[in-house]
């Protein structure tokens, strides 16, 4: 369980999140939508702690992260928190299996378990055959397909994604989209998406609307 608690963010004169407040469940998938600059990225971000609020907190379970040195918190993100973006953010010198490997590297696995799981879960994305491909060999559905096998390699508790699908065309939007709930389904992660897609929206298990920094009631 996360516990989003009383959020606030603060950019120069700009009140970017003015009390933010939520909950997501083991195993929920929840869509977070609204206009442009109501503040999404920002939250997602700090619910993964990519971002430090100016006020509340963020607890996974009974960790409150935001109470945890940067050296420990680097290391909670690692172990329990995936991210997909927009773009892929693979690395273009990697082959498709290391880019997924490197954070159960940077974790400390041993090379030769971080690369068993990073192939179990190629395997699982339907991409066995890129193996050893760079992601410039590959489409764009298979980029985004890749990173979210990079999210998953450490089993994380949550992957947090923004616009996933923003930069795919309609059947790769609609296979990735598919592939987090059969994620959800087979593997039990939750999923937290900021998305404008409406039909991956309606699709959630819930969705919360974000207007000027606030939710919608």
């Amino acid at each position: 369980m996360i516990e989003v608690g009383d959020i606030r963010k603060r950019f120069d004169n700009l009140e970017v999140l003015r009390g933010v407040s939520l909950s997501v469940a083991d195993s929920e998938v929840v869509a977070i939508v609204g206009p442009s600059g109501a503040g999404k990225t920002t939250l997602l971000q700090i619910m993964g702690s990519l971002e430090r609020p100016d006020g509340g907190s963020v607890k996974y379970d009974s960790t409150d992260i935001f109470a945890l040195s940067d050296r420990q918190l680097a290391a909670f993100r690692n172990r329990h928190i995936g991210f997909v973006f927009q773009f892929h953010s693979l690395l273009p010198e990697f082959t498709l299996e290391e880019n997924v490997a490197l954070p159960a590297l940077i974790g400390g696995a041993r090379r030769a378990d971080a690369t068993a799981r990073a192939r179990e879960l190629i395997d699982y994305m339907g991409l066995a055959s890129r193996l050893d491909h760079r992601p410039a060999q590959l489409s764009g559905g298979e980029r985004q397909r890749a990173a979210v096998a990079r999210a998953l390699i450490n089993s994380p508790q949550v992957v947090l994604a923004d616009e996933p699908s923003g930069s795919l065309d309609s059947a790769n939007r609609a296979e990735l989209h598919r592939l987090f709930f059969d994620l959800r389904r087979d593997r039990g992660q939750s999923f937290v998406i900021v998305t404008h897609d409406e039909n991956l929206a309606s699709s959630a298990d819930r969705t919360i609307r974000l207007v000027d920094g606030r939710i919608a009631q």
